[in-house]
């Protein structure tokens, strides 16, 4: 299975909260499965903590490089066909940063790692 982390996701997982779902964690844990994150998200947790929005103890760059470093989760880069992708969408959701994972996760056959059911609209598999 290919899966892509929603940024709470993979937050979640990193800190060990408990939020997370069992099934999510067990899935992310279970080295069988392909496990990546968006640069989309990368860029979401860059604004959020620019804006103060986001509370994390040590530098966003090295939260990402070592959590997805440390877990085997791979960064999966915003390709052309992923951002056209956006365009073919229904407006479901109005979140730019989920928008263009739901467009990622159909170009790339992945399931969502998200407790948002707003992707469920999109017809992307949800793991949760």
């Amino acid at each position: 299975m290919r899966l892509l982390l929603d940024t709470h996701a993979f937050l979640w997982f990193l800190a060990g909260d408990r939020r997370l779902s069992g099934t999510a964690r067990r899935r992310i844990e279970d080295s069988r499965h392909e496990r990546f994150l968006s640069m989309a998200s990368v860029w979401e947790m860059a604004i959020k903590s620019s804006l103060r929005k986001l509370d994390i103890d040590d530098p966003l760059a090295a939260v990402v490089d070592q959590g997805t470093r440390e877990s085997g989760i791979a960064l999966l880069r915003i390709s052309k066909e992923h951002a056209l992708g956006v365009a073919d969408l229904p407006w479901h959701h109005r979140d730019p940063f989920d928008r263009l994972l739901a467009a990622q996760a159909i170009a790339e056959e992945m399931s969502i790692v998200s407790v948002d059911p707003a992707f469920d609209a999109y017809g992307v598999a949800r793991v949760w």
